[in-house]
């Protein structure tokens, strides 16, 4: 089996989807993805809810990742992914300029040292838990947008348990149509 850090390369542009079974697995996935940025010259970014980023910085921890210290350096920021939607939504919809005013300014000031960035994002999965699936979809294709204009690596996560409705098959091809790479499954 893969590890995080096999997920997705240092390289710019690059843009996963993991289905994952339980919160065990999207810590670790998560987790062993961002190390390298972390401990290396790199900038992590988190946007998560609350509970998913003590997952994650508890299994950073785990790894001899100082947090604190690598949040205070830069080289990790986290953001709330609630806070981060609240921030974006006109009605039931991502609105493109609130959207880049919230996310643009976080991936240029990690960019500019022009050393890899990783980011991991689970706004999409709490726009579809929240039944604003067309919603999710259009995130996933204003991170492809951001894409063009910032260098990052992004890993989006999604339950797989609460993604497996038949009814749901149109919506979960768009969003594995707008991923280089998908891993698990619905």
């Amino acid at each position: 089996m893969a590890t995080g850090g096999e997920v997705v390369g240092a390289g710019s542009g690059e843009h996963v989807v993991l289905f994952y079974r339980d919160e065990e697995e999207l810590a670790g996935w998560v987790s062993e993805y961002l190390l390298p940025a972390v401990v290396g010259d790199g900038v992590a970014i988190v946007l998560a809810t609350p509970d998913h980023r003590k997952s994650i910085e508890r299994r950073l921890g785990r790894a001899a990742v100082d947090v604190a210290a690598a949040r205070a350096g830069g080289s990790y920021v986290a953001l709330d992914a609630r806070e981060t939607i609240r921030g974006i939504m006109v009605a039931d919809s991502p609105d493109p300029a609130r959207f880049w005013q919230a996310v643009a300014p976080v991936l240029e000031q990690a960019a500019k040292a022009g050393q890899p960035v990783r980011v991991f994002g689970e706004m999409v999965a709490l726009l579809w838990d929240m039944g604003l699936v067309n919603a999710a979809i259009e995130v996933e294709a204003l991170w492809n947008e951001l894409a063009g204009q910032f260098p990052f690596s992004l890993l989006c996560a999604y339950p797989a348990q609460s993604h497996s409705c038949a009814h749901h098959l149109d919506a979960l091809t768009e969003v594995c149509r707008a991923h280089a790479e998908v891993i698990g499954g619905p």
